[in-house]
């Protein structure tokens, strides 16, 4: 049976801008199952990216509940949700956000000097995740050694090194030329082959055609959720 890891029910996010109310997300319910792999769609203004950022746990929905593994972070304050990220969500930008004076070996292990680990335990997660992206034998290099590709293989490495429950990718390949975008696909290809949940906002169309389920936002509700050639759900304003 198939394990439910996130579920978000009636989610809303409005914004105020003097007296006036923003509706940007407007009543989105989904689930998503362990070892999935989706990919977030939608036109500027159409509410993926704080649709993304709530699933993140980097803001809060101003109404709805969202359930991370069955508990309800909807409510937490941002200390809790830092905790939750932390512990639970690996990050992936389209900037790599590596810092520029560490190795690639550093800038994997650094969330687990957040979280207290020793080095040598850092040293050897850090050597294993970046085996897994192919990228081992680069360790000691820093990220202007290093090619765009490969940077971004860094970042993966880093938001895999905590074994997180969800992989949450932000235009991933939105830095990269088209050769260089496929082998991070695959990357990813391989990463949901291992096991891992992907969730990866783009608006290429060819980046989205990688996953197994397409999610649709317009004028922030669901516009249409298809997991291959079946339509599973749709949602009209």
């Amino acid at each position: 049976m198939m394990q439910k890891i996130i579920e978000l029910q009636n989610i809303r996010k409005n914004y105020f801008l003097n007296k006036q109310v923003i509706e940007v997300i407007k009543g989105v319910s989904l689930s998503i199952q362990r070892n999935e792999y989706i990919t977030l769609m939608g036109p500027s203004g159409s509410g993926k990216s704080t649709l993304m950022n709530i699933i993140g746990c980097l803001d809060t929905p101003t109404s709805g509940n969202y359930f991370l593994n069955r508990n309800d972070v909807s409510k937490l304050n941002d200390n809790q949700l830092a905790d939750v990220r932390n512990k639970q969500i690996g990050f992936i930008f389209q900037q790599f956000n590596l810092l520029p004076r560490l190795t690639a070996l550093e800038n994997v292990a650094l969330p687990l000097v957040y979280a207290g680990v020793s080095k040598k335990e850092r040293t050897q997660r850090a050597l294993e995740v970046l085996e897994k992206v192919g990228l081992a034998d680069r360790s000691h290099h820093k990220p202007n050694e290093l090619s765009g590709g490969q940077n971004q293989r860094v970042a993966i490495a880093r938001a895999l090194i905590n074994n997180p429950t969800l992989i949450l990718a932000d235009e991933p390949t939105g830095n990269l030329d088209s050769k260089t975008s496929n082998e991070i696909m695959e990357a990813f290809d391989a990463l949901h082959a291992s096991g891992n949940t992907l969730l990866i906002v783009t608006h290429e169309e060819n980046i989205a055609a990688f996953a197994k389920r397409v999610i649709r936002l317009k004028d922030g509700v669901i516009e249409s959720d298809l997991v291959k050639d079946a339509v599973v759900s749709k949602t009209s304003n």
